[in-house]
């Protein structure tokens, strides 16, 4: 994903792991905190700084919970306004 979300922005988060049995699937939806590209503690060759780079969205749910998601490419992103 190459997207930006501003923080303040509403967001529903789809995500799907794929599985031989169906997808398992979930939603999140809050308030975006923040977006960034992070690098992981995983080695991954031919990749900026030869690390594994997530793009992690940090969201406040409703009731103040705060989760940080990693979006892939089983990741789909609404913007509610």
């Amino acid at each position: 994903m190459n997207a930006t979300y501003a923080p303040g922005s509403r967001v529903r988060v789809t995500q799907q792991v794929p599985r031989l049995t169906g997808s398992l699937t979930t939603t999140v939806e809050g308030t975006v905190v923040g977006f960034e590209q992070q690098k992981t503690g995983s080695w991954f060759a031919h990749s900026k700084d030869h690390r594994l780079w997530l793009d992690r969205l940090q969201l406040r749910k409703d009731d103040g919970e705060i989760v940080v998601l990693n979006l892939d490419q089983y990741s789909h992103v609404d913007v509610l306004g």
